[in-house]
């Protein structure tokens, strides 16, 4: 058992130091799970590779590839007709051509509290991010770090009210909802923003200092350093798409879809669907639809023949395939090693850490396995499994509110789970056209080490304040 518990760590370092160096995650993660499973007495590798792994990559797949799709369609069709740069533009002069480092923080920001997808939001505001930094003439390889800040950190778990999934989970095992510790959240959200724009920002300006530009070879805009100033019908065929998204994904997954009856999924038809584990899907899907199609409509002109049209359609399509398999790849991985009879003493370990408080204890717990997972949701699941009910009962035990709790659990979950093998990550490089060497430092600065700095801060504030 020994060496299995050495070699799943092992298969850990090598994923993340590999991922580091730029090895496709798609080589790396079947292939480190597979010599991991050979260190296991228990399992099989061709069972492991083709019913754990393959099934797991297939279904986040089969799940997420439409959203994938049309989110990459979505992107590509605001880049070609100019939408982008509109919008660039306009946030630029709204918020200041020097803050193009906020108003990418800010565009990720207002999209990921809309209930839209990290993945999505990726995808949609990285030619934004392009746009801006490129006008601005800041270095490219700080867009991640920026996106990161604005999708990945206080919007995903610390923000009152956010319908992230990491927001969401934590109140079926507290009786709480998302808007559980508001104080505590909006403090926590504050901090995250404040520190990443900080440390983006002090980097830029030293980049800047030693001549680092935008890559030269990137700089195809005829509006660098300066602001253009478009019509208004102009600004309103760029808006109207993107916040048609937020509106959308809101009134379908609000009021739409959960009104129409269970019936309509058929249960010989169908295999017993529940209506509410679809909902999120059908509501993402059909907003990137239609602001697909009004973002079209608002610039026909601009794609002149039906051949142009279907050219960027399938350069969408194609440019959705290797984030998704590589995030699916990275899922598969996880599915393996936590089927492994030794993870569970890895498992179990984390989980008896008890530091004599249970905010604390519950905090490493959560973090810890997320970090091993490379999810969030995946470590704060493992985690609440089997350590929900002892913790409410410590909670209860020492007058901790179960909200203060609940806030804690989403922070954590956010932190570890950003190491160079998480999904995200990798998806958000492979969009930017970028390497983990070139940019994960700084995502690893916003995104990790700042969420774990908030984390034992809150943690702090909530032992001397409680929960508010």
């Amino acid at each position: 058992m020994t060496i299995e518990i050495f070699a799943i760590f092992a298969s850990i370092v090598l994923l993340m130091y590999f991922a580091y160096k730029g090895v496709s995650i798609l080589i790396l993660a079947p292939a480190l799970a597979c010599i991991t499973v050979l260190c296991s007495v228990d399992s099989s590798l061709l069972a492991s590779y083709t019913e754990i792994f393959m099934k797991k990559l297939g279904g986040f797949t089969a799940t997420y590839l439409p959203i994938f799709m049309l989110s990459a369609i979505f992107g590509k069709v605001v880049e070609v007709t100019g939408s982008a740069k509109v919008i660039a533009n306009s946030v630029t002069r709204f918020v200041g051509k020097e803050h193009a480092v906020m108003s990418v923080i800010l565009s990720c920001a207002i999209m990921t509290y809309g209930g839209i997808s990290l993945f999505v939001v990726v995808f949609a505001v990285y030619p934004i991010a392009s746009e801006l930094f490129r006008s601005s003439n800041l270095p490219k390889r700080f867009i991640p770090a920026a996106i990161a800040i604005g999708a990945f950190t206080f919007t995903m778990t610390a923000l009152p009210g956010t319908p992230a999934i990491q927001n969401i989970i934590p109140g079926s095992y507290f009786g709480t909802n998302t808007f559980a510790a508001p104080g505590i959240g909006l403090i926590a959200s504050l901090l995250m923003l404040f520190l990443g724009y900080g440390w983006i920002s002090c980097k830029i300006r030293k980049a800047i200092s030693r001549g680092e530009k935008y890559r030269s070879e990137d700089k195809k805009s005829a509006t660098i350093g300066r602001v253009v100033h478009y019509k208004a019908n102009h600004v309103a065929a760029a808006f109207v798409p993107v916040v048609a998204v937020i509106l959308l994904n809101f009134i379908c997954s609000k009021y739409i879809f959960p009104n129409v009856g269970g019936s309509m999924l058929n249960p010989a038809k169908y295999g017993n669907v529940d209506l509410k584990s679809v909902i999120s899907n059908w509501a993402i899907i059909t907003a990137l639809f239609c602001a697909i199609f009004l973002s079209v409509a608002f610039n026909y002109k601009k794609f002149k023949t039906l051949k142009r049209f279907l050219k960027v359609l399938n350069e969408g399509i194609e440019s959705s395939f290797a984030p998704i398999f590589n995030t699916a790849s990275v899922v598969g991985y996880g599915a393996v090693i936590n089927s492994l009879s030794a993870f569970n003493i890895i498992k179990n370990f984390i989980i008896g850490i008890n530091a004599g408080v249970p905010t604390v204890s519950i905090a490493i717990a959560t973090g810890v396995l997320a970090g091993i997972t490379g999810s969030a949701s995946g470590g704060m699941i493992i985690a609440l499994d089997s350590l929900a009910k002892t913790y409410m009962e410590m909670a209860a035990a020492s007058g901790i509110d179960p909200e203060l709790i609940h806030r804690i659990v989403a922070i954590s979950s956010g932190s570890l789970d950003t190491l160079p093998h998480n999904g995200a990550v990798i998806t958000l490089l492979a969009i930017c056209k970028l390497t983990h060497k070139e940019s994960y430092k700084d995502i690893f600065i916003v995104s990790l080490l700042v969420p774990v700095i908030v984390t034992a801060a809150i943690i702090i504030i909530g032992a001397c304040f409680g929960s508010f």
